[in-house]
């Protein structure tokens, strides 16, 4: 039971250790909350982006697919209209 008591005492100094160290662990604890509601944060948001791109690109993948073949970079017609 000395030897625990000795611990916690920490040698005269526990009035240093342990607030530091609940401090240190706050702190840490708050950082790791930040970090978690930031990255469901970033996830919400990315899985709304690519939902609005997918339907984006449903939207206008007739019309691409429809120009792109007639007067492309690629085409002949755009080959045919250089000098």
């Amino acid at each position: 039971m000395e030897k625990v008591t000795a611990f916690f005492q920490m040698g005269g100094y526990a009035a240093f250790v342990w607030p530091s160290l609940a401090l240190t662990v706050l702190v840490m604890a708050g950082l790791l909350i930040a970090t978690l509601r930031q990255l469901r944060r970033r996830q919400r948001r990315l899985a709304e982006l690519e939902a609005a791109g997918a339907q984006r690109r449903r939207r206008a993948r007739p019309e691409t697919a429809a120009t792109s073949s007639a007067s492309g970079p690629g085409s002949a017609g755009a080959r045919e209209a250089r000098p």
